[in-house]
């Protein structure tokens, strides 16, 4: 069973009063490549994520992301900047004392002053755990997997109905090169027997010369490869599960692609171009999907 690149998986994460996400979205890529975007204090789970995408994922560029929304959840602390009242205080004292204003500085007065109190946004790190942040990658990893599990079904589908087309349009050039073939014997015999037939020539080496040529034109060995290359794709496309094979069906189809030319390069008969133009379509196809195959 093959496997797409692309993916989506996302998890919650318990983070007291904040509401807090991990998310990972996976899409092509040559290799694996991980961005891991988490917020200060929780650097130490940088490892951990690394360790649980790639155990499941091989290829593909993928992105980490935690989220948080601070507008949910319970109301945000508020925290007296300690300073910033001694400074305040100070100042009252000092402006007493000089000016000789009277009044007591009371609770109200200090309440009026700017800030004083002050919204503080937790830390995420000061509210979960590496050990959460760890569930719930594995969480998500798990969604993301069974996304490209069943985007990869609908891929081998694709690729099945046009290894079957590819297939059957190599039966037809199959059928047809022989036919084609004796009849560029007979036009060689009949156009070396009209430019000989008043001199002496050494027949069994014109006869040498004519089946070399056909010989050039014989198409047995490129439909042998090709069905072979068909076998080949259709075999990988049943690997195990955890097995990546886009990289050997990208080379399967640049090889087939390689032998339907060669056949369109030695058929010289307009069937067999025609159905050659075919094959080459389903395959520029085939390879262009292969490109989402991890």
């Amino acid at each position: 069973m093959i496997r797409s690149m692309t993916g989506f998986g996302a998890a919650p994460l318990p983070a007291g009063p904040l509401q807090a996400s991990l998310e990972i979205r996976s899409v092509n890529g040559r290799h694996l490549k991980l961005n891991i975007r988490l917020p200060g204090g929780l650097e130490a789970a940088e490892d951990a994520i690394r360790t649980l995408v790639s155990g499941a994922l091989r290829r593909g560029s993928v992105d980490v992301v935690l989220r948080t929304d601070v507008t949910a959840g319970s109301p945000l602390a508020l925290q007296v900047d300690e300073d910033r009242v001694r400074a305040v205080l100070e100042a009252y004292r000092v402006i007493s004392e000089k000016f000789g204003v009277p009044g007591e500085i009371d609770l109200s007065l200090i309440a009026r002053t700017d800030r004083v109190l002050v919204e503080r946004t937790p830390r995420l790190a000061d509210l979960v755990e590496v050990a959460a942040v760890e569930r719930a990658v594995q969480a998500a990893v798990e969604q993301v997997v069974r996304m490209r599990e069943a985007e990869g079904g609908r891929i081998a589908e694709d690729f099945r109905a046009r290894l079957e087309a590819i297939g059957e349009r190599l039966d037809v050039v199959a059928a047809r090169a022989p036919e084609r073939l004796e009849r560029e014997r007979e036009r060689l015999g009949a156009a070396v027997a009209e430019l000989t037939a008043n001199t002496e020539f050494d027949d069994d080496r014109i006869a040498r010369e004519i089946a070399l040529l056909a010989d050039r034109w014989d198409l047995g060995e490129e439909l042998m490869r090709a069905r072979a290359h068909l076998e080949a794709f259709e075999d990988l496309l049943g690997a195990p599960d955890d097995e990546p094979v886009g990289k050997r069906l990208g080379f399967l189809g640049q090889e087939l692609l390689r032998e339907i030319n060669t056949i369109g390069s030695k058929a010289n008969d307009a069937t067999i171009q025609h159905e050659v133009v075919a094959m080459k379509n389903e395959v520029e196809t085939l390879r262009e999907q292969i490109e989402n195959v991890e």
